[in-house]
């Protein structure tokens, strides 16, 4: 109840909509971080140490491993390529692993973050220092808030961190200083981003949306359940699991749509296989906008979520638009568009991808970060996607923009419709004691630009009228206070009537209803009103 309410409010007050530049700082230690600086100092330091210790939180193959010997101030630091900006955003995030048997000495478990001035002959004089505890033999996450958590600034008249710009360095120290003793400790996923700069985006107008406020089975109005092998025998990608339309692999719970990838024996189209998930298309196709989806995602090795988009035209046995007859393009022709992808044996490491002609499988058009808390909180993964480039954030903070440099159809398919995918896959080298694992989504949200139309050829009253191409609902809104009587019609191209109706009309606008029932095309709008003749055109989707 709480989660409609809020939506409505949300909407009531308007939609804003917000892309962010953003300075980011990240390091996964696999070779897709931006931290080239690191430096021990009185410290042992390897930025390529297999990890020692996988579980569930942390299962990257690679980790950055502190040795600290014995040295009186041992730390790890990096210097940053510009001054941080910590007015909108302060929080460095990380993961650490310390093992109980590294540890000699009487030291608080803890670690520490400074922040420093680099370019100062005695770059602690004027630092900034959070510390937080630790809880030994155990990955866990550690935040360090600079407008929130308690900080010790070593020049007590140093202004609050927020308002300070000097900051170019980082640094980490494990278990204090001023001592001998001596731990090792395992880092990985450091992740730092500040906001630059703001801006409204243009693609305000929501226009489809499914919030999973019903329990139960999914609005068959906007989801089909593809299950067809597409090859007769299997998926692509060496997937090893069946698509089902079975309840228990896709549902709605308490407010999320839940994605469920299970062991389990199962037999269709005369194949059984050990797995089941579910994939589903949306039955809403558009060209242009922004897509939200907030999601929680699944762990485990071999797991591969995804939330992404195909052209409507694509050649797919057993896809929704295919069955519909919209099939044309072979892929990659038809484009793919990965907002979010997420491999099990690279846990907390999400991409965005773009799969065309001239580039497609392992793509080279891609990019990623690091998300820490990627399978135990919810993130908004986004697209915006505009005539001349794409660009993919999470939770507002832009990681990867496509714009390339020459525009084709080997390059840029992307000038008509495509529909979202949910889905999770399972891989041959899915892990051996998994059982299930879900992917929890709490909205799907797209957004298109308000569109305007000159609605007389004999006066110079506009009409504005959204959302253009038309999903279920058309908004009219009319220049001009009237009360009166129409006969309201829609025609095809072929000049067919497809819809008429009397509608009263008290004010300045018109609400159309129920327009799902209209096929995929273009149609015109026609009334009359204090004698005067409106037309306009619109496309439904």
């Amino acid at each position: 109840m709480y989660k409609r309410n809020s939506f409505i409010l949300f909407l009531l007050l308007g939609v804003f909509v917000f892309k962010t530049n953003a300075q980011t700082i990240q390091d996964n230690f696999e070779g897709s971080g931006n931290i080239t600086t690191w430096f021990g100092d009185n410290c042992g330091l390897n930025t390529n140490f297999n990890n020692p210790y996988k579980d569930s939180l942390n299962n990257s193959n690679k980790v950055l491993e502190y040795k600290d010997n014995g040295g009186q101030y041992a730390n790890v630091r990096f210097d940053a390529t510009k001054n941080l900006n910590l007015m909108n955003s302060s929080t460095f995030t990380l993961l650490i692993y310390v093992p109980s048997s590294s540890i000699t000495g009487s030291s608080n478990n803890q670690i520490s973050l400074k922040l420093q001035d680099g370019n100062l002959p005695e770059p602690w004089s004027t630092q900034c220092e959070i510390i937080k505890p630790l809880v030994l033999d155990s990955w866990q996450v550690v935040s360090f808030n600079f407008a929130k958590d308690t900080y010790i600034n070593l020049n007590p008249n140093s202004l609050p961190p927020t308002k300070r710009q000097d900051f170019n360095r980082v640094l980490l120290q494990v278990n204090g200083e001023n001592n001998t003793n001596k731990v090792i400790a395992y880092l990985d996923d450091f992740y730092f981003y500040s906001n630059d700069s703001i801006n409204p985006s243009k693609y305000n107008t929501l226009v489809w949306f499914d919030e999973f406020n019903n329990n139960g089975d999914l609005d068959s109005s906007k989801w089909f359940r593809q299950t067809k092998l597409p090859n007769g025998d299997s998926w692509y990608n060496g997937e090893i699991q069946h698509y089902t339309s079975q309840l228990s692999n896709s549902f709605v719970e308490d407010g999320n749509l839940k994605i469920v990838a299970k062991k389990e024996n199962f037999t269709d189209q005369g194949k059984t296989k050990l797995y089941t998930s579910a994939r589903l298309n949306s039955k809403f196709a558009f060209t242009y906008g922004r897509v939200e989806v907030k999601a929680k995602l699944p762990t485990g090795v071999g797991t591969w979520p995804a939330v992404w988009m195909l052209g409507k035209n694509i050649n797919e046995p057993g896809a929704y638009w295919e069955n519909k007859g919209f099939g044309t393009e072979n892929w990659p022709a038809c484009g793919e568009i990965d907002i979010m992808e997420h491999w099990g044996d690279n846990q907390n490491f999400v991409q965005s991808a773009m799969h065309t002609p001239s580039s497609f499988g392992n793509t080279v058009n891609k990019g990623g970060r690091v998300i820490s808390t990627a399978s135990t909180a919810f993130h908004v993964y986004s697209l915006e996607w505009g005539p001349d480039k794409m660009d993919f954030a999470v939770d507002g903070i832009i990681h990867y923009t496509y714009k390339p440099s020459v525009f084709n159809n080997s390059t840029w398919p992307f000038n008509a419709a495509q529909y979202l995918i949910l889905n999770i896959a399972i891989q041959p080298n899915i892990a051996a004691n998994f059982t299930q694992g879900a992917m929890d989504i709490d909205y799907v949200r797209i957004y298109q630009e308000k569109t305007t139309a000159i609605a007389t050829l004999n006066n110079n009253e506009q009409i504005n009228f959204f959302p253009n191409p038309v999903n279920n609902e058309l908004n009219i809104d009319l220049s001009g206070d009237f009360k009166e009587n129409t006969t309201l019609k829609i025609s095809n191209i072929l000049g067919e009537t497809v819809y008429a109706n009397e509608v009263f009309i008290n004010g300045n606008n018109l609400q159309l209803n129920n327009l799902s029932h209209l096929k995929q095309g273009v149609y015109f709008t026609t009334f009359t009103l204090n004698q005067k003749n409106y037309q306009f055109k619109f496309i439904k989707n």
